[in-house]
C-alpha cells in the first residue's frame, strides 16, 4: 500500500463516556492529550487512535488518516478528482500535519503527514 492507513479518530460529545465503553470492549488504555484521549497499540499489533471531544457537530463520527508526503499535493488532487478540502492543513504540535478531505460520496477521509 503506498499510502497506508495510519491513524483513527473518533469523535464525542461526551469523552469519558466513550473511553469507558471502548476500554471495556476492547480493553483499550488511554493518554490524555488536551480534548482527546489517545490509544496505543498493544503488542505491535494495529495503529494508534484517539477518541476527540472538541466541541463540534456532527460529534459522532469515525475517520481513518492516511499518511501522504504533501497535504498541500493530495489536497489539489483531491479537488481534481473531485473530492473537497473539508479542514485545512492543520499543525499537531510536535507530531505532524493533518487535513481531512471529503470524497465524491461524502466520506471524510484524513491525510496526516508526521514532522
Amino acid at each position: 500500500m503506498a499510502h497506508p492507513v495510519v491513524h483513527f479518530e473518533i469523535g464525542a460529545k461526551d469523552i469519558n463516556k466513550l473511553k469507558s465503553f471502548y476500554s471495556n470492549l476492547f480493553e483499550w488504555q488511554y493518554q490524555e492529550y488536551g480534548p482527546a484521549a489517545m490509544v496505543a497499540p498493544q503488542g505491535g499489533q494495529g495503529i494508534g487512535g484517539h477518541i476527540n471531544a472538541i466541541g463540534h457537530e456532527p460529534h459522532n463520527y469515525v475517520t481513518v488518516y492516511v499518511q501522504v508526503d504533501d497535504i498541500e499535493a493530495k489536497l489539489a488532487e483531491a479537488e481534481k478528482l473531485g473530492g473537497k478540502c473539508i479542514v485545512p492543513k492543520q499543525e499537531v504540535p510536535q507530531m505532524g500535519w493533518f487535513a481531512w478531505i471529503q470524497d465524491p460520496e461524502g466520506n471524510c477521509i484524513g491525510l496526516w503527514k508526521t514532522m
